[in-house]
């Protein structure tokens, strides 16, 4: 077996050559040429053929590439003769890959290697497919086999890590853990280790299984030199230490690390621990959740004796004064930060100085209180504060501050007070005119400190860019607590201004996102996420700025780009995150192999990657929603919906992951799913964002679920509805009567997982939507739910147009049918919602988009069944006119569905005028009415003031800003920008009114055939 010197796949390799120049070069046709007459030549080689399906395959043909592949897969098992070798394997591997038919190409490697059992080159092709299976029992029988036939060390490590791999992301026992430390011990007796991360996966292996005095062991001895860097073999053994409760000789390691290393603050927190044999920081093990890690630990403490306590803490204290006094760099933090943290374990043991804990923190601010990070650095110290600590706090150091200090210092440390004032929460104790008076002063302070900038480079962070964001915030804040809009544009102003000046702050961008989305802008908000030019896994953790509100906008074509820009991401990561973990075995980066398949699951289980697969296909069925044959083409597509549910059965009980970044949200809505805005203000109604994030990932846990079944069940609910409405006049015209049918069964089932999602009984659902249809109910109980319930509803009625056993109660003697039900909802809700419509352009957030879900969701779902009905009842032009009971339950139906087109045709109307009106509304008017409040001359109270000081610095210039922001500056205006969101907001509308005069033109023409 194997090539041949100068041979490929048993085919010269001069014959070879320009077929695969022409692929790497993408001249498809020209490879494609070539390979046929390679074919013409070796009509039976498997490589020849797989070549051929490899180009085919590039060529967006899958179908034929995957016909050629399966022939000469076919050929290699048939013809004895044929040659086998890897370059052949991988050709065909790489097709069926890309195919997605990755079984069939373990298949062929588990030929070549049961007719070839020793060939170390096939094993090897083996081992990589089960990688990409993620099969990893099969990887460790591969690599035991390799081990055995070569005795190679990266063999046996390579089975160690399948077995830790079993351990930690599939189904296997710890005893295996015991399998691999024997594995190791053998192989060290007879050869020893090579390689530091054969090493590290040895005391892995033994750490896993709680054997830390073993693990010592092993680092003490020979192995331990593999590890070069003698503070990182420190770190190691103190953690072992540590973990093996020997506190003594664990402090002393970590007391090592720290005088090498006097600003490793993890090594510092790890030393005290020890010293106060606190094991806290280790009986927890890793720390599961890696993006949102806790600040600090809680501290276990009350087991020592008083003395013993003060002992340890006055050797901690002296050790801390020593590395002081050696610090002679004033960028070293941690030996400063380490007398809060033992202020802090002595307060927590009911020893505590307040004074001495704001004598620490007052020494904090006046060596690094000028540093951007000082404010988180002190965060958890600051809560062992009272209210009246805090604020005796901030005016000791607004005392200590010196004016005469460099300027750059200085105004570090008037922006870090800032900053404590946000953290402590005075900022929404304080009165309206006191609140105006700070952003004005923000302002002032940057414009002001402007000239400290003017020879950086425009991509450098300016001095006092955080002032902006920080004026920002208190704008917002006046907005919530007057309802004054004008405080909100001016925030959006003030925001402008900057990135006028710079446009790479992304802090400002994030703000300008959120504000615009909340002022119904969305086009702006979503070219100022574009700018931030997100890729990667940031688009993971950071689309959850924009995602949310495109989805419940018209606009529709951005949408799209967004989710497939996201999705296409995702589903290239999950393909490729194998060949990241196989390339990490190769390099003998053996811990990065268990971090690429645990990061790979990661993001398997994002709620956002399942929610953005499951809206991608929902908002195609929106976009077609007015042509019921295109709308079968693509439910057709989906397996009729079966496999979006399947996507729920598979996926859905699974542990969801979170992996949005929170803390880069605004303070106004720590989550998707929160808006302070949204709501009236109420003193002690904020709640401090790191404890809010908690408490909203609590709550947005138990609901994702719930949210994600519902979704999964829309588009296979959709298609039985059709053929629910589609098989009436089939049963009416054979015997009169609408028997029940498997589609109408199956309906009525997801309808019960559907009421289930939403917290009720299938019968209690019913209950509900009849008090709501009758007027019994406000349906303001819904609450956010609205939409949902207004599905609920359409497909109630569809199921029961194919099954007839819903129940309805009398009404005043009249029967109460469940198109009444649905027709009712859709009029009284839509209606409701648009007479408490203010003009757009006044009033932020508003019920404009849940308008838009009605039309675009319960609306549209039952303009389907209206067009399925209607469908039915025409007449097919061969049948001869029947009487009798199928015609009177088809006329019946004839006069229901007539009235249900006429209530949807005069709610879509009511919306299409209102939209008008808005559109047409004179752009003069509107930008007098945005701006009259704000542009008055002579203010000094409510808003305005903020933007009068920009105004001011942009229209006269400072010399001393230098050029380049001062021609910047000329090119920012405040009209410019209020026309801007204007247009912004106009476009909105004009796609949703685009929507709205498409549903109108469907239902003008299903009354025309009726």
């Amino acid at each position: 077996m194997g090539s041949k010197f100068g041979m490929a796949g048993g085919i010269p390799e001069r014959r070879v050559r320009p077929i695969w120049d022409a692929v790497d070069s993408r001249q498809f046709k020209a490879a494609l040429k070539l390979s046929t007459a390679l074919l013409a030549k070796y009509p039976n080689s498997p490589y020849a053929l797989a070549l051929k399906a490899l180009i085919l395959e590039r060529m967006g043909k899958p179908d034929e590439a995957l016909s050629i592949c399966l022939n000469a897969r076919e050929q290699l098992y048939s013809d004895e003769a044929a040659p086998i070798d890897d370059l052949t394997l991988s050709t065909i591997q790489i097709v069926f890959q890309r195919l997605d038919r990755l079984d069939l190409a373990t298949s062929c490697y588990e030929y070549a290697c049961g007719k070839f059992p020793n060939n170390l080159e096939l094993m090897m092709g083996l081992f990589n497919c089960y990688v990409r299976e993620y099969s990893f029992v099969k990887q460790q029988q591969t690599a035991i086999k390799m081990y055995k036939v070569v005795g190679e060390e990266r063999f046996l490590l390579w089975a160690v890590c399948s077995i830790q791999l079993q351990v930690s992301c599939g189904d296997g026992g710890e005893k295996l853990l015991v399998l691999a430390e024997g594995l190791l011990k053998k192989h060290v007796a007879s050869h020893s280790l090579h390689e530091p991360e054969a090493l590290l996966v040895y005391i892995s292996i033994l750490e896993q299984q709680a054997k830390y005095g073993a693990a010592i062991e092993v680092l003490s001895g020979k192995l331990g030199s593999l590890i070069a860097i003698e503070v990182d073999r420190l770190r190691m053994q103190g953690r072992l230490l540590a973990r093996a409760c020997d506190y003594a000789a664990a402090a002393e390691i970590f007391q090592k690390v720290l005088e090498s290393c006097p600003d490793d603050w993890e090594c510092f927190l790890n030393y005290l621990g020890c010293l106060l044999e606190d094991d806290s920081s280790w009986c927890g093990g890793t720390i599961k959740d890696q993006i949102r890690p806790p600040k600090f630990m809680d501290c276990k403490l009350s087991h020592l004796t008083d003395e013993v306590f003060d002992s340890r803490v006055s050797k901690a204290s002296c050790f801390v004064q020593n590395l002081q006094e050696e610090a002679n760099n004033d960028s070293i933090r941690c030996p400063y930060l380490a007398t809060l943290e033992i202020e802090r374990r002595k307060h927590l043991y009911g020893k505590g100085d307040v004074v001495k804990i704001k004598e620490a923190l007052l020494n904090y601010f006046c060596r690094f209180g000028h540093l951007p990070c000082f404010t988180s650095d002190v965060e958890m110290f600051l809560e062992l504060l009272t209210d009246d600590e805090r604020v005796e706090f901030l005016e000791k150091i607004r005392r200590s501050c010196d004016s005469s200090s460099v300027p750059v210092k200085a105004l570090g440390q008037s922006i870090s007070i800032f900053k404590l004032q946000e953290l402590f929460g005075t900022m929404f104790k304080l009165p309206i005119g006191v609140l105006e008076e700070t952003a004005v002063q923000m302002t002032k302070m940057y414009c002001k400190n402007l000239q400290l900038s003017r020879d950086l480079d425009p991509q450098e962070n300016m001095h006092g860019e955080e002032l902006l964001s920080m004026a920002c915030n208190v704008l917002v804040q006046l907005f919530w607590r007057t309802r004054n809009i004008d405080y909100l544009l001016e925030s959006i102003m003030v925001l402008e201004f900057g990135l006028t000046i710079r446009r790479y702050v992304w802090q400002y961008k994030v703000l300008l996102v959120h504000l615009y989305s909340l002022l119904n802008a969305l086009p702006l908000a979503y070219e100022w996420y574009k700018s931030l030019e997100i890729k990667n896994i940031l688009l993971e953790t950071i689309s959850h700025h924009i995602l949310p509100q495109m989805l419940m906008s018209p606009l529709w074509v951005d949408l799209a780009d967004l989710l497939k820009d996201y999705l296409k991401f995702m589903d290239d990561h999950l393909r490729e995150s194998a060949d990241l973990t196989f390339l990490a075995y190769r390099h003998r980066n053996y811990s990065k192999v268990i971090e690429f398949v645990l990061f790979k699951e990661r993001l398997e289980h994002s709620n956002q990657y399942l929610l953005a697969r499951l809206e991608a296909h929902i908002l195609q069925l929106k976009q077609k929603s007015h042509n019921i044959e295109e709308e079968e083409c693509i439910l057709e597509s989906l397996s009729s919906g079966v496999r979006l549910l399947e996507l729920s059965t598979n996926d859905g009980c699974k542990p969801l992951t979170f992996n949005e970044d929170m803390q880069s949200r605004p303070w106004w809505t720590p989550s998707p799913d929160k808006n302070y805005l949204l709501g009236p203000y109420e003193e002690g109604s904020f709640c401090h964002q790191n404890d809010l994030q908690q408490l909203l990932t609590k709550e947005k846990e138990a609901d994702a679920c719930k949210i994600f079944e519902r979704r999964s069940l829309l588009p296979r609910m959709i298609h039985l509805s059709i053929q629910c409405a589609s098989s009436l006049k089939e049963n009416v015209e054979a015997n009169g009567s609408m028997p029940d049918n498997k589609s109408s069964a199956e309906l009525k089932s997801l309808l019960e997982r559907y009421a289930k999602s939403l917290g009720f009984l299938f019968s209690d659902a019913l209950e509900e939507i009849f008090a709501i249809a009758e007027g019994q109910q406000s349906f303001e109980v819904f609450n956010l739910e609205m939409v949902d319930w207004m599905n609920f509803a359409v497909f109630l009625n569809a199921w029961n147009l194919g099954s007839h056993e819903l129940e309805l109660p009398d009404r005043e003697g009249c029967l109460l049918d469940s198109w009444h039900i649905v027709d009712s909802m859709i009029e009284r809700i839509t209606l409701e919602k648009l007479r408490s419509l203010q003009p757009i352009i006044r009033s932020p957030g508003g019920d404009l988009s849940v308008l838009l879900q009605i039309v675009t969701e319960p609306l549209a779902w039952h303009s389907l069944v209206v067009q399925s009905c209607v469908r039915s009842m025409l007449p097919s032009g061969r049948r001869k006119k029947k009487s009798g009971p199928a015609d009177q339950s088809s006329s019946s139906l004839s006069r229901v569905v007539r009235g249900s087109i006429q209530s949807m045709h005069g709610v879509i109307e009511e919306v299409s005028k209102w939209l008008r009106e808005q559109i047409m509304r004179p752009e003069d008017e509107n930008l007098d009415t945005l701006l009259s409040s704000l542009r008055r001359e002579g203010l000094n109270e409510g808003p305005g003031q903020v933007l009068q000081i920009l105004e001011a610095l942009a229209s006269t210039g400072d010399p001393g800003i230098g050029n380049r922001i001062s021609q910047a500056l000329q090119s920012w205006n405040t009209i410019e920008v209020a026309r801007k969101i204007l247009v912004s907001q106009s476009s909105v509308l004009s796609e949703f009114l685009q929507i709205c005069e498409s549903k109108l033109k469907l239902l003008q023409a299903l009354k025309q055939q009726l």
